[in-house]
């Protein structure tokens, strides 16, 4: 049975190959984070890049697999950049029209290039064109490449682009020569460079949840703070101390949000003998009710790593400095 749902206003998202929006025009890839060089795959495919001499026009497609193959070969969860519903949001924002999640399962995985061409692009997704990245790999063993894949869809008359590596000196000249990834991005985030993730991302690092109810001794030492319930396979940055941006949906849809900064610490809470990781965000100039809200919160600089001090004294003159060093940053 066909699991398809409709998220948001545009964006189809597909657990099957069974019944699909057709025929197709495919970005093939793994695609987590949607950064810079994801998004270079998936301009070739979108539906502004399709003339009126097209008789039937493809749904702009972008196909991956879940779970993620390195989950599924290892049997270890994999945090994600983005996940399904930061993914969607991204997709819908680049004017994707159909999200499919091929099963990444033994059967998939055993597939030859061959017959992935075959049974999964042609007969199943009815491509009509597809774009790859450059070190795009396929098939049992990773053995089909970028070019193996152009070769193959020839044969049924799909054209192939492939799509050169984006690197970060497309974006910043005086940057290092190094491959925009997903990997490279987690590496910025797990040391705290939000400057360089942000960059590669080509959009500030988010973390989406629901605020929910904490201990509320933030409020105690004057600094309350909305506890952030995140999806469990949200991929979390360095533990410490961050200067942010949160945004806030209104009650009724026809406000616009509102964004307001503030501090944000991800870590164990080790002044009050915290064991669970946590992720708590204050806000600037602002007071209110969050609890059950959705709150976006916008990773702008990292500020300091998370410690343990002696008394909670001296955690609120810390958190005042955390605060000082944020408005410095905003207002700079």
């Amino acid at each position: 049975m066909l699991n398809l749902s409709q998220n948001g206003c545009s964006v189809w998202v597909a657990s099957s190959t069974e019944e699909l929006l057709t025929p197709t025009a495919v970005a093939l890839g793994k695609f987590d984070g949607v950064h810079l060089g994801h998004q270079r795959v998936i301009q070739p495919v979108l539906q502004s890049t399709w003339g009126e001499e097209n008789s039937v026009r493809p749904y702009s497609t972008v196909v991956t697999f879940d779970p993620h193959p390195q989950e599924f070969f290892t049997g270890l969860p994999r945090d994600l950049l983005t996940p399904l519903d930061e993914k969607v949001a991204q997709l819908r924002s680049l004017g994707v029209e159909q999200l499919v999640l091929l099963p990444f399962d033994r059967e998939l995985s055993a597939l030859s290039p061959e017959e992935f061409v075959d049974k999964i692009l042609v007969q199943q997704l009815q491509c009509q064109q597809i774009s790859v990245g450059q070190d795009f790999c396929f098939g049992k063993k990773r053995m089909g490449t970028a070019q193996d894949l152009q070769i193959l869809a020839a044969k049924y008359n799909i054209p192939v682009t492939i799509v050169p590596i984006k690197t970060d000196t497309d974006i910043l000249p005086a940057a290092e020569d190094t491959r925009i990834s997903t990997s490279l991005i987690r590496e910025s985030l797990e040391v705290g460079d939000i400057s360089k993730a942000n960059r590669l991302l080509g959009r500030p690092y988010t973390l989406i949840g629901e605020v929910v109810t904490g201990q509320k001794l933030g409020r105690t030492i004057g600094f309350p703070t909305a506890n952030i319930q995140l999806p469990k396979d949200k991929f979390l940055p360095r533990h410490g101390v961050y200067a942010i941006e949160a945004i806030i949906p209104n009650a009724t849809p026809d406000k616009s949000p509102t964004q307001h900064f503030g501090v944000m610490n991800i870590g164990n809470r080790p002044t009050v003998n915290g064991i669970d990781t946590r992720v708590e965000v204050h806000l600037l100039n602002w007071s209110g009710d969050l609890y059950g809200k959705n709150l976006l919160v916008q990773l702008v600089q990292f500020l300091r790593p998370e410690q343990k001090f002696s008394s909670l004294e001296a955690l609120k003159n810390q958190i005042q400095l955390d605060c000082t060093a944020a408005k410095e940053i905003f207002n700079s």
